[in-house]
């Protein structure tokens, strides 16, 4: 069974396109060795499916019958990637693919490199359509909703191994250079399958990679070469255009430098971008202004619940430079009345979330105003989800959420389907510890539905917690979408 499920796993690379049919042979005795086995022998593998994930099961099936790994998703993720990296091209070849193939076109390398971490399974094609995804109307366009479910739960026995797991510092975290070929350990993802593509940002050196969850289409991550911390200022609008004009079919955005506003991971610069369109890039600007010194330079307010200046010009440099005053002008701003304040007690609370594209021959920066204050009030921040939405979103509204993508917590799914399942039968949903957090939202909506059956309940309720992931954009404004909002967001345009 061993050697018919390595010729299967073999055949799948050849006929991805991963593995040369010339190192068929080579490629099979790798993935002997891995499995300790000395002798092979060549079996029919005619009508067998050549369908990844079936295969991989099998083969860590057989590791795990073979006493090679504990049967545990950790442990099996960790072998697996070991697997695929049997057929792998290295890391130069695939550097020189993508080379030759950007000579032909910029979307012609990055169709190749898409395509081929997902055949390498770095990212898991399967998990990732085990995703919830849905659209939602809103007043400011269609927003869209995902719950993850791509990333799989450690099991008791990984996290307790996690736990005691000698400490590294190597990589420094998962958006090293030093990720490309890793092995991986319980408390850090394997990467043998990851292939990593240098390119220069800023006369700098980058790497560029996908994202293995991919929240959207060609989910991108660009990473500073060194470990160094994220910081917003004019470098990084910067590094934006650099990279937007190395792939125009791209936007590329970044998370802001302050927690609470900021990203999961501020220790190491980085972007993330890719090949999509996001609500907050089709809303219009409402009104448009002119600052001095900057008149080549469209300037405008967005229709969109976050406070967001969209910068317009065919000359990218122009933007970077206004783009460096509006950030100067606002991490130094204060406005009592409004309740924005620049600092309190020495801790700054300013920032910016940008995001650059090209749309045809303009260049667009967008520059969404963010303040991390706390109250008594809102003790996780004032311009974060307010306490009323947390059964549905709780976490920092990072970049791809500011764009109008919710990603939402794994936890839903299954709240989702016993939710419905209790408002079909009349139930007490307080009666239900996994859904019990949300029997007071649910009486806020209910009376707005006359008949709801189990065949519409579902839809149902994906609209209104799409109804609250605009509640939490609007939380997230600075400056809300009122007038007295748009009088207080004039003022500050009127200090520039």
């Amino acid at each position: 069974m061993l050697s018919k499920n390595i010729k299967r796993l073999v055949e799948y690379g050849i006929s991805s396109g991963l593995t040369p049919e010339c190192e068929r042979l080579y490629t099979t005795n790798l993935l002997l060795e891995l499995f300790c086995e000395d002798s092979y022998e060549d079996t029919s593998i005619e009508g067998e499916s050549l369908e990844l994930e079936d295969i991989l099961k099998e083969l860590l099936d057989e590791a795990c019958e073979r006493g090679i790994i504990e049967d545990s998703i950790v442990y099996r993720d960790l072998f697996d990637t070991k697997v695929m990296n049997c057929l792998v091209p290295r890391p130069a070849q695939i550097q020189e693919t993508f080379a030759k193939k950007y000579e032909v076109s910029p979307k012609e390398a990055t169709d190749y490199y898409y395509k081929l971490s997902q055949d390498s399974d770095y990212i898991r094609r399967y998990r990732v359509k085990k995703d919830r995804k849905w659209t939602v109307d809103s007043p400011y366009g269609v927003i869209d909703i995902t719950i993850n479910l791509s990333k799989p739960e450690k099991d008791p026995k990984a996290i307790a191994a996690a736990k005691n797991a000698k400490t590294s510092s190597y990589p420094k975290c998962q958006l090293c250079m030093e990720n490309e070929g890793y092995a991986g350990r319980v408390n850090h993802p394997a990467r043998e399958n990851h292939r990593i593509i240098p390119i220069t940002v800023n006369d700098s050196a980058w790497g560029f990679q996908y994202s293995p969850y991919v929240y959207y289409n060609e989910h991108c991550i660009v990473f500073n070469g060194q470990h160094t911390p994220m910081k917003i200022e004019k470098a990084t609008f910067m590094k934006l255009f650099d990279f937007v004009k190395l792939f125009p079919h791209y936007f590329l955005g970044s998370n802001a430098d302050l927690p609470i506003v900021g990203g999961s991971i501020l220790s190491h610069d980085h972007f993330q971008g890719g090949n999509y369109t996001f609500a907050m890039a089709k809303a219009p600007m409402e009104e448009t202004f002119t600052i001095k010194d900057f008149e080549d330079v469209e300037v405008g307010i967005v229709h969109w619940p976050l406070s967001v200046l969209r910068l317009r010009g065919k000359d990218e440099q122009r933007l970077i430079e206004l783009g460096a005053h509006i950030l100067d002008k606002w991490r130094s701003y204060t406005d009592e009345e409004a309740f924005i304040f620049a600092e309190t007690d020495g801790e700054p609370h300013n920032t910016i979330t940008p995001i650059a594209r090209k749309v045809e021959d303009t260049f667009e920066l967008d520059l969404a105003l963010r303040n991390n204050i706390t109250t008594e009030e809102h003790p996780l921040g004032l311009y974060h989800p307010h306490a009323q939405w947390h059964n549905i979103k709780k976490e920092n509204i990072g970049l791809i959420e500011v764009m109008g993508l919710a990603v939402l917590p794994a936890r839903l799914k299954e709240e989702m389907e016993i939710l419905a399942e209790y408002i079909v039968e009349g139930k007490d949903i307080t009666s239900n510890e996994k859904i019990e957090k949300h029997a007071e939202w649910t009486k806020t909506f209910l009376p707005k539905y006359e008949s709801i059956t189990s065949e519409n309940v579902m839809d149902m309720i994906q609209k209104e917690v799409g109804i609250v992931f605009t509640h939490v954009l609007e939380d997230a404004g600075v400056y809300k979408c009122t007038e007295e909002g748009r009088e207080a967001f004039k003022r500050f345009i009127s200090v520039l």
